[in-house]
Order: C-alpha cells, then structure tokens, then sequence
C-alpha cells in the first residue's frame, strides 16, 4: 500500500460562507454512503479539506467512488509526514521509487499554505528536486509535460506528498438544495436533466406517466432502470408512477389533434405539481431543449406553464441533441433511452402538432371537459418506489424496491 489517505477538495463549497459546513457535513455523508463497502476508511472533515484515512483499504478502488460524488472539485491519494525536511525528502523520494517507470520524466510542485515553514514554494521544489535527481539514475526534469508530478503540499498540521491530482465531478453535494420534482420519460434528454440538477444540490425525484395498454411494461421497466442509475448519485431515488391512460383518452376525445399535444403536458405538469406539493418538493424538472420538438418551442412553453407558478428548471434548455448525448453517455443512461419501447407521449403523439399554440385557444378547448376528478384519480392512484443504484442491484430487480 502506497498512501494512507485521500485528500479531498471541495471546490465551489470554498465560495459558501457561514453556511459552509452545512454543505461539507452534507459532503461527508454523501462519501460515507458511497464507501459504504470499505469500512476501515475513516471521514476527517475540516473547513478547507477532507481526508479520508484508509486504513488499508484499496485507495484507487475508492477513488472510482469518489469521482461521482458531486461537491468534489479534485482530490489525491496522498501520505502524511511530519513537517521535518529530512523527513519529507524521505518520504517523498520513497513514494517517487515505488511509482516511477525507467525512462519518465518528472517535476515538484510545491504548495505551502503554513507561511512559517523554512522554505518557499520555488525552494521546495529545487530541494526537492535536487534530492530525487541525486538518488534515482537516468531521469530527467520536464517541467511543461512530465510523465510524474510530485505533489508537496505543506499545511499547517503537517505535510503532504502525493503524485497525481484527479478531477471530481464538481458542483454541490447531492440533497444540499431543497428538492424537485423530474418529469421522467424514458428518453434521453429527461435523465440527463436529472443528473444535472443533482449537480447542483438538489434531491430530484422522479414523475413518469404510464399508459397501459399503450405503453408496456417494458417502457415501464425502462423508466425504472434509468432510475437506478440516478440512484448512483445519492444512493436512492424516489419515482412515482403515474396512471395516466384514461386522461389521455378524455384528451383525445375533447380536444382537436393538433392541440393534444399541448393539452396532454398542461395535465401533466399539473399532476406532477400535485404530486410535488405533497413531497415537498419546490420546483419541477424537466428535459426540455429550446425549440427540439413542438412541444419545446417558446410558444408552446408559454403555453404550457400557464397552469402552474411552480418554478420550473430546464438544465438543457440551449443544448443541442449532441450535447445531450454525450451527457447521458458519460453517465451511462443512453444504451437505456434508445431501447425501443415507447412512452405515453411517443404512443399518442399527434401527426402535426401544434407548434405556436394559444392560450386562449388552448382553455377554451380544455373548457368544454372538467378534468379536474381525473387528475385527482390520477394523483390518488400513483404508485411511489424508492430505487437502489443499478449496482447494488440483487439478483431479482424488484429486490431493488422498498
């Protein structure tokens, strides 16, 4: 075993004031969940940095784990030394063996936040430079592109010696923001706005409207599998699921074709308002991308919100489909969305949809129908699941639910 301890960065969590140790307490039980697995690792949190001890533990077994944990800027598997000079050179040419390869050059970069240590940063680095060129043959200094980077970081506590730097996933820590409601399909885009919403802090459950006969069970475990992989994030997710069959059918039996469409997203938005009020949730999520279908245009958008005060988040609203894609391939949720079983509004799509609807129009079409028991139906008979991550999965799925 190299290091005996990870240093963790916390980024953004640096600019919060006097609630920051809301934020690095929530930080801190976000990485205990994750290193659930490893229960020798041991949390030391501080203001500016976190530490995890290892304590034998497998330290790039925990560091896959780390780089998913939102609210982590960057962080370094790392060794403690007491801050005597001869003892850190020690230390520090100690590791340099252990990881170098014949042939890969190297540099020092040095870091002193204790202002009373003996050196500087350029003295650190020609020290300690000096000292690895003088005990290690054939090697060679490269201070623009090495192979190795020597990491020295003096603190007030002690120093610090590590050799690389890996970058997290940014943001805040997951559930340090209130909590919103993510109208789900079994698309693409819909996860990836979760996934970024999480991003910045908030606890995002999920709203998915299911229509059978329409749709099948399978677009329904579609939707359920793409839960589990938001799970990753903070080790559960909540989805409601939604009856939705007989207000589609009423919707289509009231309102002209090419204004279904809007109708269908007004209903829904109110029912996923209604269901966010009874969580306690503050806003509602969606998926949408500006101008991407007819849905989707201003005109549409305007229209639609009208039923609601509620805030709505759209993380993708300027991103186009590539952007998007590379998303939910990062997060693993594509190979998902792309299997062919369709969703409520795919099934009941209209063949031209309306893409600058009225408003007025759109009322008064709603108004010869009261919708009103149907959204109460719907709302009372949906069905609530918390998912565990995909990788926690057993060797049932429904195991998963609980």
């Amino acid at each position: 075993m190299i290091y005996d301890r990870i240093l963790v960065r916390y980024g953004e969590i640096s600019t919060k004031g006097r609630n920051r140790n809301k934020f690095i307490d929530r930080l801190r039980k976000n990485i205990k969940r994750a290193l659930n697995d490893y229960p020798n690792a041991v949390i030391q949190a501080d203001r500016d940095r976190m530490f995890i001890l290892l304590n034998g533990e497998d330290s790039d077994e925990i560091g896959k784990r780390l780089q998913r944990i939102f609210g982590i800027q960057s962080f370094s598997p790392a060794i403690k030394v007491e801050k005597d000079l001869e003892k850190m050179k020690d230390a520090a040419l100690e590791l340099f063996r252990k990881i170098h390869k014949p042939g890969q050059t190297f540099k020092i970069t040095a870091k002193r936040s204790d202002k009373t240590f003996e050196l500087d940063t350029n003295e650190i680095n020609y020290e300690f430079g000096s000292h690895i060129l003088r005990n290690v043959d054939d090697l060679k200094v490269d201070v623009r592109r090495p192979d190795l980077n020597l990491l020295i970081e003096v603190r007030k506590e002690a120093a610090y010696i590590s050799a690389e730097t890996i970058k997290g996933a940014g943001g805040l820590p997951s559930a340090s923001g209130g909590k919103g409601m993510l109208m789900l399909s079994g698309g693409i885009d819909s996860p990836v706005a979760g996934y970024l919403t999480m991003k910045r802090g908030l606890e995002v459950e999920g709203v998915h409207f299911f229509s059978p006969p329409f749709t099948s069970e399978r677009a329904k475990q579609k939707v359920i599998d793409l839960s589990e992989k938001l799970a990753e994030v903070n080790g559960h997710f909540a989805l409601h699921i939604v009856p939705f069959t007989e207000i589609q059918q009423a919707i289509h039996k009231q309102v002209p074709e090419n204004y279904t469409m809007t109708t269908t997203r007004r209903l829904m938005l109110r029912i996923t308002d209604a269901i966010r009020e009874k969580q306690g949730g503050l806003a509602i999520i969606t998926g949408e991308s500006l101008g991407q279908v007819a849905s989707q245009t201003l005109e549409s958008m305007y229209a639609i919100n009208e039923v609601t005060s509620t805030p709505i988040i759209r993380p993708l609203i300027t991103m186009d489909k590539h952007e998007i894609m590379d998303i939910a391939h990062k997060i693993d949720t594509h190979d998902i969305s792309i299997r062919p079983y369709e969703d409520c509004c795919t099934v009941f799509v209209p063949s031209s949809p309306k893409t600058k609807p009225r408003l007025e129009k759109v009322q008064n079409f709603e108004s010869y129908f009261d919708f009103e028991e149907l959204i109460q139906k719907a709302v009372d008979g949906t069905e609530r699941m918390v998912i565990k991550p995909a990788s926690e999965r057993k060797d049932d799925p429904m195991d998963d639910l609980f």
